[in-house]
């Protein structure tokens, strides 16, 4: 495990542990931007993840059930002296949730919890119950926000810095990009029906390292995220991140909803499976219109999404608990 980061203020250093997994990337993002700050943190995980395999500690825990859960009893000894707030992800906590909270009551340790779509979409109030235990909730969109509705709304931060933006070029058949997570849950099938009625070439990005991910992201024209859930997931602000105009199923309430707390309106062109191939064609036709799109993609994420912008908020939160 690292040492503790410096910082420059009289105030008691913040300490934070950030567990037990990496998901896309975003616990991750959160640990690097509140180090930046002066905080102590970091992020243990229970085995490192293929995609996103960045982790200060990783368990790497085997053997049989009670072993398992041994070696995370023995993580969480290790690191509650060290931890003021406990930021847990996805649902999950150290060790299970029915000893998790009495032992942070007993030690007066503070606890957030920090979902980030699976884990709660479609699920009932009642299943979602355990979160409550935590002294906050945070989901990552207002879309996220009907399942725990007293959420902070927390969106998924960017470092920008690795992010050059890369314009749309001139290409008469540009190339449409699509990385699926899950091709069912992603519409990918409707996705290339579409396309292919179109002059168009397609890369569909799936089960690479993150690296080489991002610059199949970087050569895009177009991308096209999702026609399933609603709203836009890490892979859609990447691509903005990097100029490009995307395509997305998105409610319409929620981006009214975001349109006021955030103070600016998404520029992700709104699409369903029926509506793409007609939604596309302009693009297709106009490169001057795809690099537009992409300026206020990368525009939007500035305001929206700065890692260094997120991790305020999260200090806020842990300073209100």
């Amino acid at each position: 495990m690292p040492g503790t980061v410096g910082t420059v203020t009289n105030r008691p250093q913040l300490r934070v542990t950030h567990a037990p997994v990496n998901i896309a990337g975003i616990p991750w993002e959160n640990v690097q931007a509140l180090r930046r700050k002066g905080v102590d943190a970091r992020l243990v995980v229970f085995e490192r993840g293929k995609l996103h395999h960045e982790a200060d500690w990783s368990l790497d825990r085997h053997g049989p059930l009670p072993q398992r859960l041994a070696q995370q009893l023995a993580a969480f000894a290790k690191l509650a002296p060290r931890t003021d707030v406990f930021h847990f992800y996805f649902g999950l906590t150290l060790i299970p949730k029915s000893i998790q909270f009495p032992l942070l009551r007993v030690l007066r340790k503070k606890s957030v919890f920090h979902y980030l779509g699976s884990d709660i979409r479609g699920k009932s109030r009642t299943e979602l119950a355990h979160g409550e235990r935590a002294g906050a909730e945070i989901v990552g969109s207002y879309d996220a926000q009907r399942w725990v509705p007293h959420a902070h709304v927390v969106p998924p931060g960017l470092d920008l810095r690795p992010f050059t933006p890369v314009p749309p070029s001139d290409n008469p058949r540009p190339l449409v990009v699509h990385a699926p997570s899950n091709r069912e849950k992603k519409g990918t099938a409707d996705v290339i029906a579409a396309l292919a009625q179109l002059p168009v070439e397609l890369d569909v990005v799936e089960g690479v390292p993150h690296e080489e991910a991002r610059a199949r992201y970087a050569r895009a024209d177009v991308v096209v995220d999702q026609l399933r859930a609603g709203w836009h997931g890490v892979f859609a602000l990447e691509s903005m991140a990097l100029g490009k105009p995307v395509l997305s199923y998105l409610k319409p309430d929620v981006v009214e909803k975001s349109a006021a707390g955030y103070g600016i309106r998404i520029p992700i062109v709104p699409v369903t499976a029926e509506t793409l191939a007609d939604a596309i064609r302009p693009l297709v036709a106009s490169p001057a219109r795809r690099r537009e799109l992409g300026a206020a993609s990368r525009a939007y994420v500035e305001q929206v999404h700065d890692i260094d912008r997120v991790a305020d908020r999260l200090l806020d939160i842990y300073r209100s608990l």
